[in-house]
């Protein structure tokens, strides 16, 4: 338990890590969508996905792994309603974040290379974009929903 206070710290800043990148990228990936400028997109969704290896893909892997540690010194079983419904949210989460990476990979390469031919959008721009808004406000919801139930730890 000597360890606990340092390992509750990575959770929360992992946490803020997690919600801070998404929320970040989300927002200059929307306002480069906004600008129509395939040159625009072409940067910014190539950063974005650098964020998310970056940023992203160490503190989802860190969650889980504070999270169960913590669980476990504090005894606190898997079947407690918060930590399911936590649990389930987080799931839900990844399942929208998976397929958004792919997305902005996509977005980017496609960009990159309508820049590079110099033949503006010659790719399928705005279905991708179209789910990937659709993807990420369930997974921005569904973070709350995880936030509201790490600090009140009360199942709905």
């Amino acid at each position: 338990m000597e360890w606990y206070p340092l390992i509750k710290l990575i959770h929360i800043l992992s946490s803020t890590l997690l919600f801070g990148t998404g929320l970040g990228t989300a927002f200059y990936m929307w306002r480069a969508d906004c600008s129509g400028d395939v040159r625009v997109i072409a940067v910014v969704a190539r950063n974005v996905v650098l964020a998310d290896w970056l940023f992203t893909t160490p503190a989802v892997i860190i969650q889980p792994l504070t999270g169960f540690l913590m669980l476990h010194w504090l005894n606190i079983p898997y079947s407690t309603p918060w930590i399911g419904i936590s649990l389930a949210l987080f799931v839900l989460v990844g399942l929208c974040w998976l397929p958004v990476v792919w997305l902005q990979i996509k977005v980017a390469r496609g960009a990159e290379a309508s820049v590079r031919e110099g033949t503006g959008f010659n790719y399928p721009h705005r279905a991708y974009m179209r789910i990937w808004y659709a993807l990420g406000w369930p997974a921005f919801i569904a973070v709350m929903g995880i936030f509201y139930l790490m600090v009140t730890k009360q199942g709905w």
